[in-house]
């Protein structure tokens, strides 16, 4: 889900220091704008950025979370590409406006800060679409900013949530990819340890970065450290505190499954289900597929079959519109799966056309060795 480019050099989509704008009703402005953006409330949350940028034109704040509502528009229906450009030509305008301010002032915090993650979140954009090379010079150009801005502000934990974000990918990715180990020769080196440690303390004791801090502590947590009992509780959290959010949501699911939760795994993904069938905001096929998945799976583990094999059906029907030829785990998986289900049916032949169509998919865990396997010896339930 993650790779380097994808987030490297950024600081948090919504992070800031609250006295950098010290209005209080502005500062109580930007936090509802926050709220709105994590709840899936567009509308609103733009309305209210664009009080903000009423109030304070030459800043760049409510320019750059106006971008961050467009951001998390795109990511909420993400093989929808029609609100790049508008996205793109809204971060040119804040790093506009902070190069005009760091033309008067070089060591201005705030201009270095948006600046950074206006050009980092651009990176983020053509990495998630492909264009590699554009977006590991986006990281080059957007790292030095964010440093210099924490060699300003060392104190500032809302800057540092940035800091913290390289450390801990910057360590960690290259094992987990290899591909980009050559590439990383042109940034300085991560550390895993301390970048976690900086993330705790953003999550602690950051104003408008704290949210930020605590989502990436709970991906990290899931995806690289296993630590499935953290993750779940951080996913809890947000999830009761946001809980439009289809992530967060999603992530709960998640590590329910991953500690074999699977009264509540049936219970989330229910949920998650019934929103992506009423076409609630965020919930698109990609949480349709994941939802009937899960709860396919909880459903071969109680022995219902005929629940199990609907829902991997649904699966495989959402797959069909959203993988390519070789597949994803999920088809993978599922159609395994089905294979099983029809074996403990006694329907033989079908299982054996399930097992074959797997070989034909990319591999995924197991699947092609299970599939082999089964297609030697017919899979019985224990």
């Amino acid at each position: 889900m993650l790779f380097l480019f994808a987030i490297i050099a950024v600081p948090s989509a919504l992070t800031l220091k609250a006295q950098w704008i010290d209005e209080p009703a502005l500062a109580a402005a930007i936090q509802k704008g926050i709220d709105h953006t994590y709840d899936l409330e567009f509308d609103e949350a733009e309305k209210t950025f664009a009080e903000v940028i009423r109030a304070r034109p030459d800043h760049p704040t409510g320019y750059f979370f106006r971008a961050m509502v467009q951001w998390i528009r795109i990511l909420s229906n993400f093989n929808v590409e029609s609100h790049d450009d508008r996205f793109n030509q809204m971060l040119e305008k804040v790093i506009d406006l902070c190069d005009k301010r760091l033309e008067q002032n070089s060591k201005d915090v705030v201009a270095l800060f948006f600046k950074g993650g206006s050009i980092g979140f651009r990176g983020r954009l053509r990495a998630n679409r492909g264009s590699w090379l554009l977006a590991a010079k986006d990281g080059v150009s957007a790292l030095p900013l964010v440093r210099k801005a924490h060699e300003i502000e060392p104190g500032n934990f809302d800057v540092l949530l940035g800091i913290g974000i390289y450390n801990y990918y910057a360590a960690v990715i290259p094992d987990a990819y290899p591909f980009v180990k050559p590439v990383m020769l042109l940034f300085p080196k991560g550390d895993r340890k301390k970048g976690i440690e900086q993330l705790e303390l953003a999550s602690q004791y950051a104003r408008y970065a704290r949210l930020e801090a605590t989502y990436f502590l709970m991906q990290n947590y899931y995806l690289y450290e296993k630590n499935y009992l953290r993750a779940h509780e951080i996913a809890r959290e947000l999830h009761a505190r946001y809980s439009k959010n289809p992530i967060f949501h999603r992530y709960l699911g998640r590590t329910s499954v991953s500690l074999g939760m699977w009264e509540e795994t049936q219970q989330v993904f229910s949920e998650v289900a019934a929103r992506y069938q009423r076409k609630q905001v965020g919930y698109a096929d990609h949480e349709g597929r994941e939802a009937y998945y899960y709860l396919g799976r909880a459903a071969f583990l109680r022995g219902e079959f005929p629940m199990a094999q609907k829902f991997y059906l649904l699966t495989n029907e959402l797959s069909s519109r959203l993988d390519t030829p070789a597949g994803s785990g999920f088809s993978a998986l599922a159609t395994l799966a089905l294979g099983m289900i029809h074996d403990s049916q006694n329907k033989r032949a079908e299982a054996v056309q399930y097992y074959r169509k797997v070989l034909k998919l990319k591999a995924f865990q197991n699947s092609h060795a299970d599939a082999r396997r089964y297609l030697l010896t017919p899979y019985a339930r224990n």
